[in-house]
């Protein structure tokens, strides 16, 4: 893929709206969270401190004065309210991104892509995952779309 195409793609997500439209408080509030001082506190960390995916390490990093439990157990209630998704993109550790959402406060499906040298993982937020026939009976309950390669960062070392 070429490097000029990953950067617009990397230059539209940033343009995206990432809910920052309203307060940090109010995206909580939509999602029914109640409000308490340590979930803004993860909540502002994960919406204006990670631009892509990020695991349950990264925010520990980030936030070293909150315990682990506690980490998990609000990416668990963000993941479960839609305001995060879970990817699994092969590296053995769980990674998470902020959803995109429409009004029905589902997360769109994009794309990912991971490093197979950094294994950091990119959302590709402005290319969807592409529609799959599926056999007659089959229901879909999520998809995911992991493209897998070498960052520019990795490339140019």
């Amino acid at each position: 893929m070429c490097s000029s195409y990953l950067f617009h793609i990397f230059v539209g997500k940033f343009k995206k709206k990432m809910h920052l439209d309203i307060s940090d408080e109010q995206v909580l509030d939509n999602a029914g969270i109640r409000v308490t001082a340590v979930r803004l506190l993860v909540w502002r960390q994960i919406r204006h401190g990670f631009h892509d995916a990020f695991s349950l390490a990264d925010l520990e990093a980030k936030l070293p004065t909150v315990d682990r439990s506690t980490l998990f157990r609000i990416l668990t209630l963000l993941t479960e309210t839609h305001l995060l998704h879970h990817i699994d993109d092969g590296s053995g550790s769980q990674k998470y991104c902020v959803c995109h959402q429409d009004d029905t406060r589902h997360c769109e499906g994009h794309v990912h892509l991971t490093c197979n040298k950094c294994h950091r993982t990119f959302c590709l937020t402005n290319v969807r995952i592409p529609s799959v026939p599926l056999p007659a009976g089959f229901e879909l309950e999520e998809a995911e779309y992991v493209v897998k390669g070498i960052c520019a960062d990795c490339a140019k070392k």
